[in-house]
């Protein structure tokens, strides 16, 4: 049972603009529900749904052992928080599978991403605890962010949410929305997405951006370059609403039964249907990447596009500037 001072102390109270854009999602949510009245209820009622087939993971959770070194601490930053209990022996054993305690900070990092960038799988389903998510082996991005900062913790090296709103772009979320009608009217109303998860990691003196939430496939998938540990996905294919960023120690409390309601009760067809899509879309990267000649090749192809398109929009607003100038 979680005490008020513990709360506070491991910030878990949501910022004030976060509960505001909260009470508007769900405003919009019931208006795009009411409007659609008869949707819904087909959606409900009828016998052809959305089946959602999750996939097996792709690896084994090593055996702990007591013996395993561990950060038991209770020092910001390196102890359990909401849904990230580093000290899980399955994620300690996980830590030292990936190298915690043997290779440098940056090294284990950089293992750790991987891992929850690429072995959790994206999937839209409601909070529950690390290990619950290892051996799941999906999530959404608070879930992949989660194991994260859970095995850097538990592998000594401080780690924090960081968290906005956002927009997307259109051929990176139609994939997923397209099956899933009503949630695209909801974010169509809203212009945005309520909260994305990044996490930070602290390594030589200073934070280092992570961002696990999408899988190279994908990424691929729009021709998106493979982001590592210390790329940030803004501007590829998220954009954060200004204003709203903020970092915490831990998730903020409230986020747990509002997300099974939705996603258990009231739409959970469009919620498997998402998960389709994503699916859909991770094979669709998957051929990409193959016709493209390997992961690395194509993401070189992906980042010497990505540069074509920074210069040429540079120039473009340069050109601009100068009509502006002699006019």
């Amino acid at each position: 049972m979680l005490t008020p001072w513990e709360i506070k102390r491991k910030e878990m109270i949501p910022p004030m603009h976060m509960i505001k854009m909260n009470i508007g999602g769900a405003f919009f949510l019931l208006k795009v529900l009411l409007f659609n009245l008869g949707t819904f209820k087909m959606l409900k009622n009828q016998t052809t749904k959305n089946v959602y087939i999750r996939p097996t993971p792709s690896y084994t959770i090593p055996t702990y052992s007591p013996e395993m070194k561990s950060c038991i601490s209770e020092e910001k930053y390196l102890r359990p928080t909401l849904f990230c209990n580093c000290q899980e022996p399955e994620i300690i054993a996980l830590a030292h599978q990936l190298g915690a305690y043997q290779k440098t900070q940056r090294e284990f990092a950089e293992a750790a991403f991987e891992f929850a960038k690429r072995k959790i799988i994206l999937e839209i389903i409601p909070m529950d605890d690390v290990d619950q998510i290892i051996h799941r082996g999906t999530g959404t991005c608070l879930h992949k962010i989660s194991v994260f900062i859970a095995l850097c913790r538990a592998g000594g090296i401080p780690a924090r949410y960081k968290f906005f709103a956002l927009t997307m772009l259109d051929n990176w979320i139609a994939p997923a929305l397209d099956h899933a009608p009503l949630m695209k009217q909801w974010y169509d109303a809203m212009g945005f997405f309520l909260l994305h998860g990044e996490g930070e990691v602290f390594i030589d003196g200073k934070w280092i951006t992570a961002d696990v939430g999408a899988e190279p496939q994908r990424q691929a998938a729009s021709w998106i370059p493979v982001t590592k540990l210390g790329e940030d996905s803004a501007g590829l294919w998220l954009f954060p609403i200004p204003g709203t960023l903020f970092d915490r120690e831990s998730i903020p409390l409230g986020l747990g039964i509002p997300s099974r309601i939705l996603m258990k009760h009231l739409v959970p067809s469009s919620v498997a249907g998402i998960n389709i899509g994503i699916l859909e879309q991770i094979e669709k990267g998957r051929k990409t990447i193959e016709q493209a000649g390997g992961e690395a090749a194509y993401d070189a192809e992906a980042r010497k596009r990505r540069r074509q398109e920074t210069i040429k929009n540079e120039l473009l607003k340069n050109h601009d500037s100068i009509i502006s100038e002699d006019q």
